[in-house]
């Protein structure tokens, strides 16, 4: 209680000391009840308790047209909680202009007329947003864009601009010329899914469906021929499966490049993919809801408040998020049982979150590909070796020779056997994988590292791992291994430069830093092995079969433990 009452009194200091609050009327004016609310709303709001936030706002609403910094944080938690037009009228409907002091609150009018269809009034909006342009880099991104989106609508053209934003510049040029039905948008798309700089395999969708769109069904067909259910999007598997079963209607009900609303709603949904990127997840889920709002159609583009609500633990809105997602969307209703077991494992452990997922999974009648992958992965982690086998092979069984795929499937079947002691079995899924892909460093590391823990092959083990390191220098597990390699034939010195990288890569690891003591200890450096052995102890992802060991070693020294 004493804690709440000192933020109250600083948050009510800030408040009474900051000119931006200066316009205000004085707080003596406000009833004593609503003034704690406010404030009890202003610390749950800090502390990303949004939904306790707009409770207490509510509470306190007769400081709407009285208080400037209220309207933002009232109009913001209500975004938050996918009450967009609640905000906007909240917007609207304030008395004191003064209040629309804040971007998003031009954003929210410049949708609503977007919503309405009045390209005027939203163009309108955005000249009055510029002084918000240069507050960062994302007003000025969105600003923009919008600007160049809102002279093609009105305009039916592209507006000539010297600004460039990289892919965002690009994914733009893209839809604009999507709306325009521009002979030269399918170059623009393929440009953007060939781009060498990033991932831009969602807009395969929007290509596929702007094809779809313009009846080149062959084309789409061939486009989605080249696609895997297994290493494919969430999206990209859906939309392959509406292709091969003729489910073509579908693409049309959640996207076209004729309606404006909903190429401003995908622009946004890439704005909160970037919020996300950077770990913002309040304003990731503002831009998400904003989109949402725009175009609610495309609820598969829930996915990614359900994972920003798992992300910040909020498992409860997380669930009811995920339950948009029934079986008539195959892919997404299976994402759905998967995040369920997620927080299943998260709130009673993993026996009981295999049992929920495999319950479901015994309910499908014909589950594909990317299912039985799954299935089987949530085996393997859960250590359940024998049950991941089988479902490994159901798919490699289904693959031809030579597919990268079937690579990968082979080096998780192989960990699977190499983690039962069957060596034989793990080698020849191992070597064959390489066979598929000589050149991933992962499986080149797991073959290498079995070797060295078997004292087998210790030679062409480390020029094995000599090769994974010079394809992936900076991964911290593949440091690990080759530095390991190193203090098992004895040359520390050489050990050591590679462990200490990996520790700083990876500080947290609990055999990183048990391998990094270990190699101090040889180096007769023993306090410092000593720290790194303790500090092992502390470490929460340690388990008990390591602590024993490390309590050895700690009271013994290396050699006898």
């Amino acid at each position: 209680m004493l804690n709440k009452l000192i933020k109250i009194l600083v948050v009510f200091g800030l408040l009474y000391q900051t000119p931006l609050y200066s316009k205000s009327a004085s707080f003596n004016e406000f009833n004593s009840r609503d003034l704690s609310n406010y404030f009890s709303g202003i610390i749950a709001f800090e502390n990303k308790n949004n939904s306790d936030a707009l409770k207490f706002f509510n509470a306190s609403k007769v400081l709407l047209n009285k208080h400037n910094a209220y309207l933002k944080r009232y109009t913001y938690s209500l975004v938050l909680e996918n009450k967009v037009a609640q905000a906007i009228n909240a917007i609207k409907n304030s008395s004191n202009d003064e209040n629309l002091d804040f971007f998003e609150a031009y954003l929210l009018l410049i949708a609503d007329s977007l919503k309405k269809n009045n390209f005027n009034q939203a163009e309108k909006y955005l000249n009055l947003s510029l002084q918000f342009q240069n507050q960062n880099r994302f007003n000025l991104v969105i600003l923009e864009s919008l600007r160049q989106y809102l002279y093609t609508f009105k305009n039916k053209k592209t507006l000539y601009n010297k600004k460039n934003f990289g892919n965002i510049s690009i994914i733009n040029q893209a839809f604009q010329r999507c709306y325009l039905k521009n002979e030269n948008t399918r170059s623009s798309f393929l440009n953007l899914i060939n781009n060498p700089d990033g991932d831009y395999s969602r807009y395969i969708f929007f290509y596929i469906n702007y094809l779809i769109e313009n009846n080149k069904i062959e084309e789409a067909k061939a486009v989605t021929n080249q696609l895997e259910y297994i290493n494919s999007t969430l999206l990209l598997s859906q939309t392959k499966s509406w292709v091969e079963n003729r489910n073509l209607k579908e693409f049309g009900k959640i996207f076209s490049c004729n309606n404006h609303n909903d190429i401003i709603s995908e622009f946004l949904f890439l704005i909160s993919n970037l919020h996300s990127s950077q770990e913002d997840i309040e304003k990731s889920n503002f831009y998400l809801n904003l989109s949402n709002y725009l175009n609610p159609k495309f609820i598969l583009n829930s996915t990614l408040i359900a994972e920003n609500f798992y992300l910040n633990e909020e498992y409860e809105k997380a669930k009811k998020i995920l339950k948009n997602f029934d079986k008539k969307y195959e892919f997404y209703y299976w994402f759905r049982v998967k995040k369920e077991a997620q927080i299943i494992i998260k709130d009673k452990g993993y026996d009981e979150g295999i049992d929920y997922l495999s319950l479901k999974f015994s309910k499908i009648k014909n589950p594909n590909k990317r299912m039985i992958f799954d299935v089987a992965n949530f085996y393997k982690n859960s250590k359940n070796y024998e049950k991941a086998i089988d479902y490994y092979t159901k798919i490699i069984s289904t693959l031809d020779d030579g597919s990268e795929i079937k690579s990968d499937l082979l080096y998780r079947r192989g960990g699977s056997y190499e983690r039962l002691g069957d060596y034989q079995k793990a080698d020849e899924d191992l070597k064959y994988s390489l066979k598929i892909y000589p050149d991933d460093a992962y499986v080149l590391n797991y073959l290498a590292y079995s070797w060295l823990e078997r004292d087998y092959k210790i030679d062409e083990a480390m020029e094995m791992l000599k090769k994974a390191y010079a394809l992936r220098s900076n991964d911290p597990y593949i440091a690990d291994s080759i530095g390991w390699a190193y203090y098992l034939i004895g040359n520390y010195t050489e050990a050591e430069k590679y462990i200490k990288k990996a520790v700083e890569l990876m500080p947290e690891d609990p055999t990183v830093n048990d391998h990094y003591g270990d190699i101090l200890w040889k180096l007769d450096r023993n306090i410092q092995a000593r720290y790194f052995w303790n500090y092992v102890l502390r470490l929460e992802d340690s388990d008990e079969e390591i602590k024993k060991k490390i309590n050895i070693k700690i009271v013994e020294g290396l050699n006898n433990s």
